[in-house]
């Protein structure tokens, strides 16, 4: 181990600084409105963002409404990916909710009787990447248009009813905040189609509604499922006292708790997410996340004849150095600890007092390792025959490997409409039972993903599901023996991406809960791989997909891996993986390592690969080993059962190796200017404990760094973004301008040094002017998380890796080139790029098929709007088109087709004695040539040339 020196004061600032607010429901209502505002007069509004996919792997669904009279109709509500209708039986899909100011859903309800659409905006489930709403949304137009209905600070939107009969008549259970308390959470209801809202239940300003269900054919009796809990950054308790069922019998005005101790229903403080399935006025389900622990029995205390970790946990050395070494190489080798610790060698230690048997326990113990080994009681079934007087638990026996330790992540219970002991459990797989909740069976299938939240069961046709997922939507008409998978919508939720420098480049991406993907960027997302079974994308790897780094030597290495550092070294080539996480030694606390750990290939040499735990690592030979390069980067973490007191980010800058920074998930930066030789706090000046998203050593200074902080963990909504030009001495703030929205990157431009792009939780922005004043850019994009940005430099695309509608491409080439000198003209005109000429130009290769038609963007900066009229002619004069094109303030496209107007082909024949063959569109195409576009407007004027080359000249 070197020595390392860190210097900068470290406040103890838990004692001295109060944590972070919540940011106020109406700071976020206008940064809404000043987006909108701001959409209307940005200088990009005319450069297109395209969705390039990816698709079939999908994103985590939270509801679906099914059309009951006509199936093949129906919604899907995406956690982050807004909302889709499909009237085919999802063969497609259309978004209906990308006019509105948020694609984060918690729940979506139908009146098909009238088509009007109700979105509880804001993810139902407590997960990391729950995202916030914005309230509730309503639709009388399909999803056309979109009204705000109020209940702004509610975040969170746990289940919505509506009257079958009186559409005006609408109960919703609001979750609340995610990360800290407020009042604005219970059940709300309306009876003038949300125009007003009466708080009819209030627990407390921690405890919200996840679910609401009433008795088919009376909804005045209603069931509500209430659920306490408290998530920081460090720590998740998912139950509390205050958890339970709640009962009204005048449709939702007065309730009453029913889920007393002598109820027969579990109370206390292990009472955790509820789940609601109501069969008639008497009989109703609930699925309990119990987090009560287990009570040992005689069957778990049984000795196996294989070591386990806990027999560490209270062993004696004496009795250590007796074990087996056999029996102690195989839990070793088994466990995956270091070579070096082989039986003879940790004995050894044992024997030296260096290390003790309990640290053989503490070595596997990760924050992965908690989710699966908590011993809860997890999933129970409760059933009730008297409208919810009593309650009787249905399971037998532990309903293992359904919740884990993570319940909160799911409690979704069905029951068949036309068999009361027939009933559905989501969780990790989604189960069926047959005899009310008494024994299971798995009814995944191969084709369907993992962690299920949303299931309809046909009233009229038992066995015909619709069930979402993780992974989207499937269909069975078999009760599960088979699925069809639908997933042509592109709502990826992208952690990471990352570009390689091959022609034409690939896009890589790690996604929550699908793995990490890689597809060429110019892939058409369409139905065509199902005729030849080549999807462009492929996985390349499994479990919550992270960030990922490519060699540019040679693109088949790859280095990503999944949540909490467990990270690879791919051969894509070879189909090979060799695990490179950094091990911590035996005896000493084990590492903590991020959720989405930070990985970073240095530019300087390729051997050379950097990882972020709590401290930094450095590898000289491509992960094969490591060495430590600083002591603990962050304030020491903090009790709780979520890894906390870890790196987020790494950066290196361009100008020197070893000139790095490093940014926690607990506020700190640090700088090091010698290679981790030592370490110096340069964020003392920031907002305390906020998440460092991001740190980005610039590319055209060598002193130059942005970093970026999100508050989302705390509900601080403020964007932070910072400059420095004195490695991190002093700041600037340079967020000013930027709507209400946490952020999670800051991207510099690697030409334009004042071209700035931000990423945030609701959107994308850019800054021609290093960050004094920010534009939004978001043109064919919807309100959408952005977590990543890259920019592929020969092809000047930038990527947008959005956790919600998978990624997007943008062609940069005009905006990096406005510049200040650009920007102080009232018109410039970009240079035009050359044309291909062809014969088949406005001609289809067959009497089905449509014709190929060409097409030239003029794009140009007009300083102010105004209409300008557009002139193509030939070198000698001949007008051969024109057009006029209303002109935005900043950059605009005018699209030509390269065709003649008909009397510019009239003047051209007449100084021209040459054929001009009309093709089969009608329309007469420009030859090969030279050609000028004449720009006019607004008193301006510009003028340039373009070529419509020859095919046979090019090489």
């Amino acid at each position: 181990m070197r020595g390392f020196v860190t210097t900068g004061l470290l406040f103890c600032h838990f004692l001295i600084f109060g944590q972070p607010s919540s940011t106020a429901s109406q700071e976020v209502v206008e940064g809404l409105r000043q987006k909108n505002q701001m959409a209307n007069t940005t200088l990009v509004k005319n450069i297109p963002l395209k969705n390039v996919g990816p698709s079939v792997m999908s994103g985590r669904v939270v509801d679906l409404d099914v059309n009951p009279e006509n199936p093949a109709e129906f919604y899907v509500g995406y956690a982050t990916g807004g909302l889709w209708y499909t009237k085919n039986n999802g063969t497609s899909f259309d978004p209906v909710l990308d006019s509105s100011e948020t694609q984060n859903v918690g729940d979506v309800a139908v009146d098909w009787n009238s088509g009007t659409i109700w979105v509880g905006t804001g993810e139902n489930n407590a997960s990391r990447s729950s995202y916030a709403g914005i309230g509730i949304l309503k639709s009388t137009d399909k999803g056309r248009t979109w009204q705000y209905m109020g209940l702004a600070d509610s975040h969170h939107i746990g289940r919505i009813l509506l009257h079958p009969n009186n559409p005006d008549e609408v109960v919703v259970g609001v979750t609340g905040h995610l990360y800290s308390a407020n009042s604005e959470r219970g059940v709300f209801r309306t009876s003038d189609g949300g125009k007003s809202w009466q708080k009819t239940l209030f627990i407390d300003d921690e405890t919200g509604i996840i679910d609401l269900a009433h008795a088919p054919g009376n909804f005045n009796t209603l069931y509500a499922a209430a659920w306490q809990k408290d998530r920081k950054a460090w720590d998740f308790t998912g139950s509390g006292n205050a958890s339970g069922v709640y009962k009204s019998t005048d449709a939702g005005t007065t309730w009453n708790k029913i889920s007393t101790s002598e109820s027969g229903f579990p109370t206390g403080d292990g009472v955790g997410r509820i789940g609601l399935a109501v069969f008639d006025e008497n009989t109703l389900y609930a699925v309990l996340d119990n987090q009560f622990r287990r009570k040992k029995t005689e069957e778990s205390t049984k000795k196996s004849d294989k070591l386990n970790k806990d027999d560490f946990k209270t062993m004696s050395s004496e009795r250590f150095l007796k074990l087996n070494n056999q029996k102690l190489n195989d839990f070793l080798k088994t466990n995956n600890f270091q070579e070096k610790y082989r039986a003879e060698n940790v004995k050894q230690l044992i024997r030296s007092g260096s290390v003790k048997p309990i640290d053989l326990a503490n070595y596997l113990d990760d924050a992965n390792a908690l989710l699966f080994d908590t011993p809860v009681i997890g999933a129970e079934v409760y059933r009730s025959d008297d409208g919810g007087k009593t309650w009787a638990k249905q399971n037998e026996n532990y309903i293992d490997d359904l919740f884990y330790s993570y319940g909160y992540y799911f409690a979704q219970i069905r029951v068949d409409p036309n068999d009361k002991d027939k009933i559905y459990l989501g969780g990790v797989p989604i189960l069926k039972s047959g005899d009310g909740g008494k024994t299971f069976t798995s009814i995944s299938g191969k084709n369907v993903h993992a962690d299920h939240h949303a299931l309809w069961i046909n009233p009229t046709r038992s066995g015909h599901l619709i069930n979402g997922n993780d992974g989207g939507v499937n269909i069975s008409y078999d009760d599960g023996e088979h699925w069809i998978k639908n997933n042509s919508p592109s709502v990826g939720q992208f952690y990471a991406i990352n570009v390689d420098n091959e022609e034409p480049y690939n896009i890589y991406g790690g996604l929550q809960d699908n793995g990490v993907w890689k597809g060429p960027h110019n892939a058409e997302e369409n139905s065509l791989w199902h005729q030849t079974g080549h999807y462009p994308w492929k996985s390349i790897l499994g479990a919550d997909g992270m960030q990922v780094q490519i060699d540019n030597r040679n693109s088949n290495t790859v280095y990503t891996g999944y949540q909490f550092g467990n990270y690879y070294r791919l051969d894509l080539e070879k189909n090979q993986r060799i695990g490179i996480m950094p091990k911590h030694e035996l005896g000493a606390p084990p590492y903590r390592f991020n959720w989405q750990t930070p990985i970073l290939l240095s530019s300087h040499n390729q051997d050379i690969l950097y990882i972020g735990s709590n401290v930094l690592h450095r590898s000289m030979n491509q992960g094969d080993d490591w060495e430590p390069i600083s002591t603990d980067l962050t304030q020491g973490g903090r009790k709780g059962n979520v890894a906390y007191g870890t790196l987020t980010t790494i950066s290196e800058s361009p100008f020197a190796f070893g000139l790095l920074y490093t940014g926690s998930d607990d506020g700190l930066v640090h700088v090091s200017k010698n290679g981790g030789g030592s370490w110096e706090i340069v964020s003392s000046s920031f907002p305390k404990d906020l998440w460092i998203s991001r740190v980005a050593a610039s590319r055209h200074k060598k002193e130059r760094v942005y970093v970026s902080l999100n508050g989302y963990r705390w509900d601080d909504f403020a964007p932070y973004v910072f400059v420095s030009n004195d490695y991190g001495k002093t700041w600037k703030d340079i967020s000013k301008g930027i709507p209400a929205s946490p952020v999670n990157v800051i991207l510099e431009d690697p030409e334009n040094e004042n071209l700035l792009f931000v990423g945030t939780d609701n959107g994308l922005y850019v800054s021609f002017d290093r960050g004094e004043s920010w534009e939004v850019f978001q043109n064919g994009m919807p309100n959408v998380a952005v977590h990543d940005l890259v920019i592929q430099p020969n092809a000047k695309h930038l990527l947008v890796g959005t956790h919600g509608r998978s990624i997007y491409k943008a062609d940069i080439a005009h905006m990096q080139q406005l510049k200040p000198e650009v920007l102080k003209k009232d018109l410039h005109v970009f240079e035009i790029e050359p044309i291909v000429h062809s014969p088949n130009w406005g001609n289809s290769s067959g009497a089905w098929s449509k014709p190929t038609t060409p097409g030239l963007d003029v794009v140009f900066y007009s300083s102010n709007p105004a209409t300008f009229s557009a002139t193509i002619k030939t070198l000698d004069d001949i007008a051969v088109s024109s057009t006029d094109i209303q002109a935005d303030k900043g950059l605009n496209i005018l699209s030509y087709d390269v065709a003649f107007s008909k009397s510019g082909k009239m003047a051209y024949l007449k100084k021209n004695k040459k054929e001009l063959k009309e093709a089969q569109n009608g329309k007469t195409y420009l030859p090969k040539g030279r050609y000028t576009l004449v720009l006019e407007g607004n008193g301006n004027s510009g003028r340039l040339e373009f070529e419509v080359k020859d095919a046979s000249k090019i090489k």
